[in-house]
């Protein structure tokens, strides 16, 4: 780190969703509806899954750990935000920035892994059922998630490192309510040549997930379009809404957010991130328990075993 780098002392301003305090009181209204709902759904989704011994297979033990993810996705930013408002600041340290863009590069890495992972369950139960209890065992599940953590470290580590190793000089204002690497890319006054080639191959990697979801529903479409019964197709397809909802929710806001090029990037596209970071983990657990009916009855069970103690 050069001696000129000042970030250290006096960090980075975090403007906002917009960057108007009208519009920022709105946001915080926003933000203090969605945060709650989001850990209470996504914690219910956990609980039902935990206490039903008939959610306890490949696709709800995926389902729990997505919630898991979810919940610490939205808390990496929001309660920062939330308490900025609060006391009237929009200052950030260097460190926490650094450590708040790392979480969550690693946390959106393995939110999409999470979601491939999921997918081949999906493909693997519609294609090959007869086959399914020896493809996906326990041990199978435990490795995809484990993978999918590892992954999403590993791809964030090399942008935080790179990323800790700029200098900032001048302007500190950061064009969005949390650190984002795009944003901090471009209040650099070091030569970001190679973090913004790092950038694109880790879009690259993050786009990895996708081609194994695209693929795995093509094996889905194809094994579902032979089958004769009509009521085998809307089963299938009823089976596999839900994460075809959440798919493209997910990668309809990551795209919206990064696939431009970094020039084009500005205060109004923090509009995007509210979409990616806490619509889109508030929505999972209604999408997933709105369209299921184990997962309805399971989570009817767990509130009865509330209400009756």
């Amino acid at each position: 780190m050069r001696g000129d780098n000042q970030s250290f002392t006096f960090g980075f301003i975090l403007l906002g969703v917009s960057g108007e305090q009208q519009q920022e009181d709105f946001f915080f209204v926003l933000f203090l509806f969605i945060y709650p709902i989001t850990l209470i759904g996504n914690l219910l989704i956990i609980l039902a899954i935990h206490s039903d011994i008939r959610l306890h297979n490949p696709m709800y033990f995926f389902l729990a750990n997505l919630s898991f993810v979810d919940i610490l996705f939205s808390s990496v930013t929001i309660p920062k935000m939330l308490a900025n408002h609060v006391l009237g600041s929009k200052a950030i340290s260097f460190g926490g920035c650094l450590t708040q863009m790392c979480f969550i590069l690693a946390l959106g890495n393995t939110d999409s892994y999470m979601l491939a992972a999921m997918a081949y369950d999906r493909a693997v139960a519609i294609s090959r059922p007869l086959h399914y209890t020896t493809i996906i065992r326990p041990w199978t599940c435990v490795l995809l998630v484990v993978g999918s953590w590892v992954v999403g470290n590993a791809n964030a580590l090399p942008h935080t490192l790179l990323t800790a190793g700029l200098s900032f000089c001048g302007n500190k204002e950061v064009a969005n309510f949390y650190c984002d690497i795009a944003s901090l890319l471009k209040l650099s006054c070091s030569d970001t040549y190679f973090n913004v080639k790092m950038m694109y191959l880790g879009a690259g990697v993050f786009s990895v997930p996708l081609l194994c979801i695209i693929f795995s529903y093509v094996q889905v479409f194809s094994t579902v379009l032979r089958v004769p019964s009509t009521k085998g197709v809307l089963k299938a397809f009823s089976t596999c809404g839900s994460h075809l909802t959440v798919v493209s929710l997910y990668y309809g806001t990551v795209m919206g957010m990064y696939f431009r090029p970094l020039s084009s990037y500005s205060l109004k596209d923090a509009v995007i991130t509210v979409m990616y970071m806490a619509v889109t983990p508030m929505l999972n657990p209604f999408i997933y328990s709105l369209r299921n009916r184990d997962m309805k009855a399971a989570l009817g069970k767990l509130f009865s075993k509330r209400l009756s103690s």
